[in-house]
């Protein structure tokens, strides 16, 4: 198996509402319903684990049928499963309505249970031993501001890489005392500015901003548009490939975190790291899942001829 992932953080039930024809905003509208585990965290470690990569999860969840059906999406891809469980609570669940074209017109989080994963849950044996054993480590914003911080310090100490999920605009923030500790963050670009509190006019202003607040990599997304990228050695950007066709967005920026993630651990170079990114991306909006089911390393491959080159700006 290649490097082994451990992956701490959101493992949770996906809903989605896709709106059946044009939107109608404040009324009732046709569509169907569709329910699958999700999260950002199990997302990426989902896509990791197709691409051929050793992955241990360490996620909270309830002791109810959602956080069965986690276990069992986790056992049924190849994931090594060792949650936390508070079996008196629900698990945390994302609600989302999709316009017909498959874009997001907004969600809902009921994410409270992750708040009850404190730092005193990393300072345990088991956790000590999955980090142990581990040779990289991404973790998500869904996590307590706390809980991160001990994370990112602990894995420090162990020399491992740590990279990050920001999740959301209201979650990234809680990784601000712990973006030195990290390896690479990925975000979009509302995410990026709840960190720096302000918006370059050209994307390319984004590794400037993130870099006085500590952040040493990054990776800011903006949809279909302009991707900026930056580590110790330089910056890149890349423009993704446009598709026809989009299925379902959901999923599409984890999709391109783990392929980033996937590209670094190989020792691909950053602007290289970006084109596995956008070519994972690319696989996920055209799936009507989270992760594509047919993702694979071969899959992969095949749409790298259809991203564009990176531009190196330093």
């Amino acid at each position: 198996m290649r490097g082994a992932v451990l992956v701490v953080g959101g493992a949770h039930i996906d809903r989605r509402g896709r709106i059946a024809g044009s939107t109608a905003m404040g009324a009732s509208n046709p569509g169907r319903w569709f329910e699958e585990p999700g999260g950002g965290g199990f997302n990426a470690a989902r896509n990791l684990a197709r691409l051929g990569h050793e992955v241990r999860l360490i996620a909270p969840r309830g002791g109810d049928a959602a956080g069965m059906a986690v276990a069992a999406e986790a056992l049924r891809v190849g994931i090594d499963d060792c949650p936390i469980v508070f079996l008196d609570r629900a698990t945390p669940s994302y609600t989302a309505i999709l316009e017909a074209d498959g874009n997001l017109v907004i969600a809902l989080a009921d994410m409270e249970l992750y708040d009850l994963f404190g730092p005193r849950h990393t300072r345990t044996l088991s956790f000590r031993a999955a980090l142990a054993e581990a040779r990289h480590v991404l973790c998500d914003a869904n996590l307590p501001t706390e809980t991160l911080t001990a994370l990112a310090a602990e894995a420090g100490t162990r020399g491992l890489p740590v990279f990050a999920i920001a999740i959301s605009p209201a979650k990234v923030v809680r990784l601000l005392p712990s973006l030195a500790g990290l390896e690479m963050l990925f975000m979009n670009a509302a995410e990026a500015e709840a960190l720096t509190g302000a918006r370059p006019d050209n994307p390319a202003g984004w590794p400037a901003l993130l870099r006085v607040k500590g952040l040493k990599g990054g990776v800011v997304t903006c949809g279909a548009g302009t991707v900026v990228a930056f580590d110790e050695t330089g910056t890149a950007s890349l423009s993704p490939p446009r598709l026809e066709t989009v299925v379902d967005v959901t999923g599409a920026g984890d999709a391109f975190a783990s392929g980033v993630i996937w590209a670094r651990i190989e020792g691909c170079s950053l602007g290289e790291a970006l084109r596995h990114g956008a070519a994972l991306a690319a696989i996920t909006l055209r799936s009507p899942h989270a992760t594509a089911e047919n993702l694979s390393r071969d899959l992969a491959n095949s749409y790298m001829p259809l991203v564009p080159d990176a531009e190196i700006l330093s």
